[in-house]
């Protein structure tokens, strides 16, 4: 396999424009990708034709423009190339016009109200800063979506204005340290968790295939308590499934870099090299598309639901964050020494007031049914955010703060383990904290708490428009400043005093963290309606307003779109649960019941029953009973519950979850006794530990 010759060779890629476009036409385009400047029109008719040529060469007889709405999954509609010329020749054409425009329906998508079903017309526009594509034999446009009326219906276009904010800014900010870049931009790593079972046992259970988590379930004797899985030797059918994904995602240009094996049993993780952050959205949404489609092909079901199952680790997506200018240079580098890298400094003071100001919305950012589930379990960071910046930098910055001489680490900065044959290891600045919703660790911040099936633009908005505004109040007061030097210090001191509460080095998981959380007035919104009733805040609603990335009637929209989603993703568990329990496991159960009752009256017969047959009798008799009840009132909770959104998201989590666990105790305590040979469905242990 060649893979530099297959990396990138199903992508319409700079080396592509290169070869095919006039080198006017090619350095017009150029001028709008690197430098963010407006797409010239002429150039269209150009590019489209260019762009059919080699995507006909490769096979592809249809286009789409593949676009993002609030689904949170991406959407397509394909036309083909074919046209009748005037002479009524069939030919294969692509115009300027085709590229740029199109116009799917708008009012089947959410919109949260800004769309009624009358008002169905929507247009998706090409987004010239991401790569077209070919997949499935169809050339794939990158594009973005809005109303008839301009109003923005999707996550990609939001996300490339937070990009053009806090590039603004951040240019701002280099000025003052002498340095004149055209653009910085916010460059994203996204680990993407997942988990892969056997397609068999998926097929066989329908919580799985209608909510991709397990509603039931009894713990398997064995789950990841031995530790042996995370970094373990991967087993030949999982390789094979990875090696076929690195291809299909090498040749659409995506870096698959990293893979292992992780904590939980049929749990894995893919990272891919850093990106800008329109480039590394797209790319993950195209990842989790392959993954499902790569594993079926190794008979493989890929579940990317954050908790698919109880009491093991769920899945997560690393948002690896960072800034970087145009020139490479990577501003969250604090250098070998940091105490007096002013530059790094000033950023770093950005991003800590930033996160401590808008924590809310970075955990509105990651609110969800599935990630309610994940959120303060032992394989993710709790619901309050918090920044790690590890020992040393927290000396250092303790040092600003009180005006004292800064102690760097004492000791050697590499590592003798001990023995000749090894090398001395280089020593990082700071640990690592897994319990941190975000984490600095090196020259990147690490933000944990998004989960495994999350479109990452929408966290991304919130961070990069956050850290805009803290650059822009920086640079409003530095430039009228009559001494800049001594400006600055003080400044990068209050800011850092100022918003000091947010940094915490500890134990995440500790009940002691979230007293000290509390005292220093940090938000804890554990369940998702708790969080996002906060979205349309004033504060939040002035940011974006300021910014220019959303207006309030398309934040309300969204408030709207994320309540209802919540709402229905409890509402599609609970009816899935009655369905799995009345007419699988309740059946199967007193099928069990009255085969043990049979068995009592056979052995009474004959003077030869014991206690054992008694009591497993009675047992499972009375756990029958108390499924049946707690399926009745999972049944009237479902059936009531009031209109609004606000209160029926808050009716979900206050009244249905709660109705749905104590169904599900009952019926893990059934499947502990039931014979298995009557249980209908695959177990834990079948799943979790197949051959």
């Amino acid at each position: 396999m060649n893979v530099p010759e297959m990396f990138g060779s199903m992508v319409f890629s700079d080396y592509v424009m290169k070869e095919m476009l006039p080198k006017k036409v090619y350095q017009s385009l150029q001028n709008t990708m690197k430098e963010g400047k407006a797409l010239d029109e002429d150039v269209a008719d150009i590019v489209a034709s260019a762009m059919k040529e080699w995507a006909v060469g490769k096979g592809a007889t249809h286009f789409t423009h593949w676009f993002q709405p609030m689904t949170g999954v991406t959407a397509e509609k394909h036309d083909s190339f074919l046209t009748v010329d005037k002479d009524g020749c069939v030919i294969m054409d692509f115009s300027g016009k085709e590229l740029t425009k199109g116009e799917p329906d708008a009012s089947s998508f959410p919109s949260g109200g800004l769309r009624a079903t009358f008002e169905a017309r929507g247009y998706t526009a090409w987004d010239p800063t991401s790569y077209a594509f070919i997949k499935d034999n169809t050339l794939c446009i990158p594009t973005a979506f809005c109303s008839y009326t301009g109003q923005i219906l999707d996550k990609k276009t939001p996300l490339l204005r937070s990009m053009d904010a806090i590039s603004g800014e951040a240019v701002r900010a280099l000025a003052f340290f002498g340095k004149h870049v055209r653009r910085v931009n916010a460059t994203i790593g996204a680990e993407q968790e997942y988990f892969l079972i056997d397609k068999d046992d998926y097929s066989k259970r329908l919580d799985l295939r209608l909510t991709g988590r397990t509603l039931i379930g009894a713990p398997a004797a064995k789950g990841q308590e031995m530790e042996d899985h995370y970094f373990g030797s991967i087993r030949p059918r999982v390789k094979a499934f990875m090696a076929d994904l690195d291809e299909e995602l090498w040749k659409l240009g995506i870096t698959a870099k990293t893979e292992h094996n992780e904590v939980a049993p049929c749990q894995h993780e893919m990272a891919p090299i850093f990106d800008n952050a329109n480039k590394a959205t797209d790319a993950n949404q195209l990842t989790m598309e392959m993954m499902r489609k790569v594993a079926e092909r190794h008979g493989f079901a890929c579940l990317l639901h954050e908790k698919p199952f109880e009491g093991i680790n769920g899945s997560g997506k690393h948002n690896n964050w960072s800034l970087s200018t145009d020139e490479g240079e990577n501003l969250l580098d604090p250098g070998k020494t940091p105490k007096d890298n002013a530059q790094f400094l000033l950023f770093l003071a950005a991003v800590i007031k930033a996160v401590d100001e808008y924590q809310d919305l970075l955990r509105i950012s990651v609110a969800s049914a599935g990630n309610d589930h994940r959120l303060g379990a032992n394989e993710a960071p709790p619901a309050i955010v918090s920044i790690f910046v590890g020992d040393e930098l927290e000396a250092v910055i303790e040092s600003i703060i009180e005006d004292s001489p800064f102690k760097g680490r004492a000791g050697s900065s590499h590592l003798d383990i001990g023995t000749s044959v090894l090398p001395k290891l280089a020593r990082d600045n700071s640990d690592r904290n897994r319990t941190s919703p975000f984490a600095f660790t090196g020259s990147k911040f690490e933000f944990r708490m998004p989960g495994s099936s999350f479109n990452i633009a929408c966290t991304n908005v919130m961070l990069n428009t956050a850290v805009a505004d803290a650059l822009k109040s920086f640079c409003d007061e530095l430039e009228g400043a009559d001494d800049l030097d001594k400006a600055l210090r003080a400044m990068i001191r209050r800011e850092l005093k100022a918003h000091r509460r947010i940094l915490f080095n500890g134990n995440g998981y500790s009940r002691e963290w979230e007293v000290e959380a509390e005292r220093r007035g940090l938000s804890n919104y554990r369940r998702t309606p708790d969080a996002l009733v906060h979205y349309c805040d004033e504060k939040n609603v002035a940011l974006f307003l300021r910014h220019g990335i959303y207006t309030k009637e398309e934040m309300e929209s969204r408030l709207e779109i994320s309540l209802d989603e919540y709402r229905k993703a409890v509402h599609i568990e609970a009816v899935t649960m009655l369905e799995l329990l009345r007419r699988q496991i309740l059946p199967a159960s007193l099928r069990f019941s009255a085969s043990e009752a049979s068995s009592v009256q056979l052995k009474n017969g004959i003077g030869v029953a014991s206690d054992a047959d008694r009591a497993l009798c009675e047992r499972s008799s009375a756990l029958c009973d108390e499924l049946l009840h707690r399926i009745d009132d999972l049944d009237e909770c479902v059936a009531s519950g009031p209109e609004d959104t606000v209160e029926s998201a808050f009716y979900a989590a206050d009244r249905i979850i709660p109705a749905m666990e104590a169904a599900r105790k009952a019926s893990d305590a059934l499947e502990t006794i039931v014979d298995r040979s009557f249980w209908p469905i695959p177990t834990y242990s079948e799943i979790l530990f197949y051959v």
